[in-house]
């Protein structure tokens, strides 16, 4: 699983509200791009791009089993999960590849973003000895 992440507080690159719709546009044509060769490739299982975190809800069962549910994270949350593939690779390394190529999506500028993306297997099963 490839996760990227982005910064509520804008410390790694401007914060996309402040982008220009063209900017936008280059960076989720970029996103398309990825998906359409991943699946080209074979490797995507799904992907997808999460709503901002201001329509988060975390959620706990209540002592009586209910839901107790807070609106959004946690307000000094500096970083949040902003997107997810599901990728099925050969290899740890192709997987790692993706993920570097993702990290290049555009930015302001066109520059590239070098965002962050986290790459952590799947578990498919518990370990059979603990």
């Amino acid at each position: 699983m490839l996760l990227m992440q982005f910064s509520a507080a804008g410390t790694d690159f401007p914060s996309i509200d402040t982008w220009a719709p063209e900017e936008i546009q280059a960076h989720i044509g970029f996103m398309a791009e990825v998906n359409a060769k991943l699946v080209a490739d074979g490797e995507l299982v799904d992907g997808q791009g999460l709503a901002a975190p201001d329509q988060a809800k975390i959620v706990r069962a209540g002592s009586d089993g209910a839901p107790v549910v807070t609106e959004g994270p946690f307000a000094e949350t500096k970083e949040f999960l902003a997107g997810f593939w599901i990728v099925d690779c050969d290899s740890p390394e192709r997987a790692v590849a993706i993920a570097a190529h993702i990290s290049t999506a555009p930015g302001p500028g066109g520059r590239p973003l070098n965002m962050p993306i986290e790459v952590r297997p799947v578990m498919s099963a518990p370990p059979l000895e603990m």
